[in-house]
Order: C-alpha cells, then sequence, then structure tokens
C-alpha cells in the first residue's frame, strides 16, 4: 500500500466554512487547529482562551501552545450529519495539513475509520450512520507537502548559515545550551569542570568531593570514549536484502562548495 494512503485526510464543516486537508490521527491525545487556518477563517481573537502547557511530537520538541477554542463542528455525507462542539488547541508550526483530529473527538463522536474500504463512520442523532469518504487526492498532496517541509526543515537546522565575518563554528557554538546562572570552574586533577554558583559553599563542596572519587567515570572528551561494544549498542539499518539497490545520481556543486566541502571533509 503506498504510503500517502495510511493517512485519514477528510473534510467537514466548522463555524460555517467547509474545511478540508483534516487528518484523522488516532495517535493523538488532543484535537489541533493550526495558527494558519485560524487566520483563514478569519476568527475573532476574543474566543480564545489561554492554555498554559506543551504539546510533544510535531517537530521531536515541545511546542507552545498558542491558545485554545471551543468551535462547533459538523461531520456530514449530503444525506446526514453529526454536529458536536470541538475544543482545538492552536499551535503556530508549519503544517500540510489545516487540522489534526485526535482521539477527544473521535471518541466523542463513536467514529470508526476503515483503511480497507476507505471511509469513516460514525452514528447520527437519528439513529442513523454518516458516512465520509477519505480524499485520497489531497492526503497524497498533503504527504508530499510534508515530506517536502521536512526537508526544507533539515536543511536550515543542519547547516546554519554563516554571517559576515562569524564562522558557522561560532553560531553552533552560540545555539548550544547555557548555564541558566552564574557558575565558578573548579579543577581536580587536571580536571576542569563549573558549579552553579546558586549552591552554598558546602553543597558545591559536597558536589566535588564525589567527583574526585569518581574522577575516572566521566568521559572528560572524545578520547575517553574509544568505542563502544556492539553487544551493548550497535546501529542497524532495517533494509529489506531483496530490494534492489539504487545508486543516487550525483550531485554537482559550484566552486564555491565544493571548496567549503573540501575543507570540512579534510578537516575531520
Amino acid at each position: 500500500m503506498k504510503a500517502h494512503l495510511h493517512q485519514v485526510v477528510i473534510s467537514m464543516v466548522t463555524v460555517g466554512r467547509r474545511v478540508h486537508r483534516v487528518l484523522i490521527d488516532q495517535g493523538s491525545s488532543v484535537d489541533v487547529m493550526f495558527w494558519s487556518t485560524f487566520n483563514k477563517l478569519q476568527l475573532s481573537s476574543n474566543q480564545l482562551r489561554p492554555y498554559d502547557d506543551y504539546l510533544y511530537g510535531f517537530v521531536g520538541d515541545q511546542v507552545e501552545v498558542m491558545r485554545h477554542v471551543e468551535l462547533r463542528t459538523t461531520f456530514t455525507d449530503d444525506t446526514s450529519s453529526r454536529t458536536i462542539n470541538i475544543k482545538y488547541l492552536f499551535v503556530n508550526v508549519p503544517s500540510a495539513y489545516n487540522i489534526l483530529l485526535g482521539r477527544p473527538a473521535l471518541n466523542r463522536l463513536g467514529a470508526v475509520a476503515s483503511m480497507r474500504h476507505m471511509k469513516i463512520k460514525l452514528p447520527s442523532l437519528e439513529g442513523g450512520v454518516v458516512t465520509i469518504k477519505f480524499d485520497q487526492k489531497v492526503a497524497k498532496k498533503c504527504y508530499e507537502n510534508s515530506l517536502k517541509a521536512k526537508r526544507g526543515v533539515c536543511a536550515i537546522t543542519a547547516q546554519p548559515q554563516e554571517a559576515e565575518g562569524v564562522t558557522r563554528a561560532e553560531i553552533t557554538r552560540e545555539r548550544q545550551p547555557k548555564p541558566a546562572g552564574e557558575v565558578q570552574e573548579r579543577e581536580i586533577g587536571g580536571k576542569k569542570f563549573k558549579l552553579s554558583k546558586s549552591l552554598s559553599q558546602e553543597m558545591q563542596n559536597q558536589i566535588a568531593e564525589v567527583i574526585a572519587r569518581h574522577l575516572n567515570a566521566f568521559a572528560w572528551s572524545a578520547s575517553d570514549m574509544p568505542d563502544i561494544d556492539p553487544d551493548f549498542l550497535c546501529h542497524r539499518f532495517t533494509m529489506d536484502p531483496k530490494v534492489k539497490p539504487v545508486l543516487q545520481r550525483q550531485r554537482k556543486f559550484n566552486e564555491e562548495r565544493r571548496l567549503v566541502i573540501r575543507q570540512e571533509t579534510q578537516s575531520c
């Protein structure tokens, strides 16, 4: 089965407007509306309510929830329909979808999705069944757009642009985590470490004593960890041996890029 066929994408009506590119995600514990969708619907900011928490899993890190709102949402197959109030959390992150419907809305609807039949069914209040078909063309387009977005993000974070007079190494060091408060440097057995000044002198001495007793237990540099036992940790490629390898076309770079690549690979 093609990858995009695993995506359950439908359309629905909220605040009287048809919204396409709605992803049904049974693994999500919340219902999410992306900030770009909020702007398209031209909703009033007065409807928004504060939400003091974070979400995890969008880009591999915590994502701040801007606000939340409860909106009447209708699911219809043009024959019968079902309307409920859904609490949407707003996040301002790039997405190929407009809305992500998770378990809260699906459980309230009593909805059941069938990948084999490419449909989602839910009971109507009149005792009937609302049947909504998956939009395969939209699902394929959203899937392709999401892949393009992921490639773009990786390219940006993996190789920061150099500013005039600032090297890429300096940019990387600037982005590294830093202590929240002031620290002081101490040295034991030729090994230097830092302790927070907010700690009492007694606590600093106790930590220093522990470090001194177990000085050899810490990896102070990469040379202290020459290799890792494969029985402890080993990376493997999950590849199907029956699949024929494909040789990628050689990429061509201009002279300036080739010079940068040569300098970086020679320094490794």
